[in-house]
């Protein structure tokens, strides 16, 4: 074969019908649900689509989406890599059932979450009547809003980050343990760089997933306006009046919310890739 045609030869045949195929599939399932938010949110005037997207009602909405999301992926972030910890350097029985229900928010319909959280979390509920004999009520309020939250947040973090500790050599901390680093300098110096950015990813996506996550939270949220009332909502409520101009305002405003967010996240995971590089 000559080294013309070995230059040509493609790994894999039928690249340019694959391609097709993709671009299609992308093109019916994302961009054209997507320009359909800037289609209807055209009918409004400029004026009219800034009144309709800045209502104290609906800023409101969008405080309590981004600030429960944001603490709600803080905690995944932090406890997604205990998990993932647990689950890569530890052996103990039924560790394969346990890493297989780090899955289940997955799996299980967000309706059902919601239901389930609410149940468990009211005064009369399991968890909510322990913490309600010291006056911490968390059905009803941000708190509890944040839990739904971390509960079908935390497996991105898990997920992101468990690879990632599975490839580390235990020999770096052996070897950080003879140069005589203690475990915290060995956590922050040679681990925590090499998981860093899985961990950035894995935040993200959590938050992200919180921004716009409506089953799970509409239950426990209680939906008080200025209080518990998420943006996701807000858009119900404006398609159940038939309001779809004003319900794609609102969904155009987080959905650019959410490009920025994954945009932010991929510029902060190039650089902080690169310079993990560096120092290796």
């Amino acid at each position: 074969m000559s080294e013309k045609k070995r230059k040509k030869r493609r790994v894999i045949p039928g690249f340019g019908l694959s391609l097709g195929v993709t671009i299609t599939l992308l093109g019916f399932i994302v961009v054209i649900p997507l320009c359909s938010l800037v289609v209807f949110s055209a009918q409004l005037s400029f004026s009219d689509f800034i009144e309709t997207v800045t209502r104290p009602r609906v800023l409101s909405s969008y405080a309590v989406s981004f600030q429960t999301a944001f603490i709600a992926a803080i905690i995944d972030a932090v406890m997604g890599i205990i998990i993932a910890w647990v689950l890569v350097r530890y052996d103990f029985p039924g560790k394969k059932i346990m890493n297989g229900i780090i899955e289940l928010p997955f799996a299980l319909p967000t309706a059902v979450a919601g239901i389930s959280l609410t149940h468990l979390t009211t005064t009369n509920g399991w968890v909510g009547s322990f913490f309600d004999q010291f006056g911490i009520k968390i059905a009803y309020t941000k708190i509890g809003i944040t839990a739904a939250l971390v509960f079908i947040g935390i497996p991105f973090v898990v997920r992101s980050v468990q690879p990632v500790l599975e490839r580390i050599d235990l020999q770096y901390e052996e070897a950080a343990n003879i140069l005589g680093a203690n475990s915290r300098q060995t956590l922050f110096q040679v681990i925590l760089p090499e998981i860093l950015p899985a961990l950035i990813g894995g935040f993200t996506m959590s938050f992200a997933r919180g921004l716009g996550e409506y089953g799970s939270v509409v239950f426990i949220a209680g939906n008080t306006p200025y209080e518990t009332e998420i943006a996701p909502l807000m858009i119900m409520a404006e398609l159940q009046e038939y309001d779809y101009a004003s319900a794609t305002s609102i969904a155009l405003v987080m959905l650019l919310a959410a490009f920025i967010i994954l945009f932010v996240n991929a510029v902060i995971q190039s650089r902080t890739s690169k310079i993990v590089s560096g120092i290796a």
